[in-house]
């Protein structure tokens, strides 16, 4: 399998940009809608009056609640698609987003501009997450965070299989290929909450997979010079689960892995009015 380059992946998430962006609008991406993202707010420290960068914002649903909540936000993606959405949204609404479209792995700023980043489930479709792990700890001031969302490396490997009982309820996970390299490897699927007619007409998502083992993850974090200060694995609670059962699969074992970490004071951060 040849390797690929983020620009290679940034094609993928360029062609996924148009029908993500449709289906997503239109509610269908109920695992961050109804647990992903809230679960990732909650643990979010306030950033009120704070400078933020969103990394892989996509068309900027969650820039857009990072920025409600009081942060002035900037924001990349690989994809222009993505961008133009992105920029669209801004027309209906009041918050103060720069966008630009840029790989996470060479981002566009300063060294210690922002107070903190975020990358809402972006990380594990790159190649080189090593490398946007450094750009994101060079881009922080002394003593800012990064949040981050990705798969749950220990029940999203590349072999994976939901069991259900003769009910339909899920009640295990088979997984498989922990340690087997994928890089590169193009996964087609679209939100499995979409009816077919809202998904007539509409190319599957073709979405390049690069799984690392939970252990890559954490020794990638701590290379990159970051402090790790929280982890957390959402669920849906049980009320949750039973008002929405298509999302009630996620009590089963943790879909997405949630980390905060901090880079250390100690280095001269420059003005945030010199970020770019």
């Amino acid at each position: 399998m040849d390797t690929m380059d983020d620009s290679a992946a940034g094609r993928y998430w360029e062609q996924n940009a148009e029908a993500w962006t449709r289906l997503s609008r239109q509610g269908y991406d109920v695992y961050r809608d109804l647990m992903n993202t809230p679960a990732f707010l909650n643990m979010l420290p306030a950033i009120e009056g704070r400078v933020g960068l969103d990394v892989g914002c996509g068309e900027g649903h969650n820039t857009r609640l990072l920025a409600r909540r009081g942060a002035c936000m900037f924001a990349v993606d690989v994809a222009p698609t993505f961008v133009r959405y992105a920029r669209d949204a801004e027309r209906n609404c009041s918050a103060d987003i720069r966008y630009s479209s840029a790989s996470a792995q060479r981002l566009p700023f300063r060294d210690a501009v922002f107070d903190f980043a975020t990358a809402f489930m972006i990380l594990m479709d790159m190649p080189d997450s090593r490398a946007a792990l450094r750009e994101a700890w060079r881009v922080l001031k002394p003593g800012g965070f990064l949040q981050f969302s990705i798969t749950h490396p220990c029940f999203d490997p590349p072999c994976r299989r939901l069991l259900r009982d003769a009910q339909g309820t899920a009640y295990a996970v088979e997984v498989g290929g922990y340690f087997d390299d994928t890089d590169g490897r193009i996964d087609r699927w679209l939100f499995s909450a979409a009816p077919p007619a809202a998904k007539a007409g509409l190319p599957q998502f073709q979405v390049p997979r690069f799984h690392r083992p939970l252990s890559d993850w954490l020794n990638a974090v701590l290379e990159a010079g970051f402090q790790i200060e929280r982890v957390a694995e959402p669920c849906v609670d049980r009320e949750t689960a039973l008002r929405f059962p298509v999302v009630a699969d996620t009590r089963v074992v943790a879909y997405f892995l949630h980390v905060r970490c901090r880079k250390a004071c100690g280095t001269e951060a420059i003005p945030a009015n010199a970020i770019i």
